[in-house]
């Protein structure tokens, strides 16, 4: 199956965001999504992994059949499962190894160390029933429910699309309340991502994949509004996130833009910054295609292309790097900014070398990956 460069440099931006994202200390962290934008990676994430979803679901489905495509995806979501697992396990590991070395760190609760140690079994078995998912590695436990839920939901869109949207709206729409019925260590109830809220971003990005051929050519008809629509809202979202460092005056207009658009939430997922990755990927996939095309040809884009292609192990490895990292940064303290860069760049560095000798390994026979 053909790969799509930009997709897979984007993929690896997401990745790296998110693991410089999570070092409080980090240099890098400044310069990535969150500050230019209302949403960050994890909405990029998911919105990318739904697109792949439809993308290689059609493509599955006309050349296997039905039944293929939803083993396929079912197998995808235990494989992402025991990621969530394993990498847990690696996590609090890892933790108990910087703590027994004296390195403070934190990116991640103190507290996986010491059940990782004096009970592992229990928390090995939590991590399993997912009734607890540790920071950093929560997105997963999303994408695993999304993921098992492809099966069934996917051939519904595909088959009534309308419908689908108006259900994947009501959904939406109550998310808050059935989310908080999950049972959860969280106090609040459910999981931090509002999987009844995500799902819109997640099949709305499996729409874009298996529609895109039938209601591209619909859209570009109206390419000049929907265009100027969408550099409307980035803009709004622009403001929102950097008025405030423009002092006084700034700050204040962002205040009004914020109580403007109501209550901001990114663990439910509300409306703005839904709207905003949305108008971003009309952005990037009509107005700024070549651009981002070009770039993706550029060695850092394809070393970014590299990192998204490692999937999964990216994924696990950019969590593990993030709180290598952070314990770089942190000891000893008062880190300045050569060192806080130094850092980034390492870390950075070694999610690349990982991801590719990831990709380099062997491949099964009818390589799927």
């Amino acid at each position: 199956m053909s790969r799509i460069a930009t997709l897979d440099m984007l993929r690896g931006y997401a990745l790296v965001s998110i693991m410089l994202n999570h070092m409080p200390l980090g240099f890098l962290r400044q310069f990535t999504l969150v500050n230019f934008a209302i949403f960050d990676a994890a909405e990029l994430f998911v919105l990318l992994s739904g697109f792949l979803v439809g993308l290689v679901w059609i493509k599955v489905e006309a050349r296997e059949g039905l039944r293929a495509a939803q083993w396929r995806f079912l197998r995808r979501a235990g494989q992402v499962w025991l990621a969530l697992v394993i990498g847990g396990v690696l996590l609090a590991l890892l933790s108990r190894g910087l703590f027994a070395l004296g390195l403070d760190h934190t990116a991640i609760w103190s507290e996986y160390a010491r059940w990782i140690e004096k009970y592992p079994l229990p928390y090995i078995g939590t991590l399993a029933l997912m009734w607890m998912q540790p920071n950093l590695l929560d997105v997963l436990a999303l994408y695993v429910i999304l993921l098992a839920s492809a099966p069934v939901l996917v051939p519904l869109l595909l088959r009534l699309p309308v419908a689908f949207a108006a259900g994947s709206v009501a959904l939406w729409l109550v998310s808050v309340p059935l989310n908080a019925m999950l049972p959860n260590q969280r106090v609040e109830g459910g999981l931090l991502f509002n999987p009844f809220g995500w799902q819109l971003l997640f099949f709305t990005g499996v729409a874009m994949g298996a529609f895109r051929h039938r209601f591209m050519p619909v859209l570009l008809r109206h390419r000049g509004l929907l265009t100027v629509l969408a550099l409307v809202v980035t803009l709004y979202s622009l403001g929102m996130a950097t008025l405030w460092r423009l002092g006084p005056e700034g700050k204040r207009l962002a205040d009004i833009m914020w109580h403007a658009v109501g209550v901001v939430d990114k663990w439910p997922l509300d409306g703005m910054r839904y709207a905003a990755i949305v108008a971003a990927s009309w952005l990037v996939a009509v107005p700024f295609a070549r651009p981002l095309a070009l770039f993706s040809a550029t060695a850092l884009g394809r070393g970014l292309a590299t990192i998204g292609r490692g999937g999964l192990f990216s994924f696990v490895c950019c969590v593990l790097l993030s709180v290598l990292g952070d314990a770089m940064v942190v000891n000893p303290p008062g880190a300045g900014v050569a060192r806080r860069l130094g850092v980034d760049i390492w870390v950075i560095a070694a999610l690349w070398v990982l991801s590719a000798a990831w990709m380099r390994r062997p491949k099964p026979a009818d390589g799927r990956r």
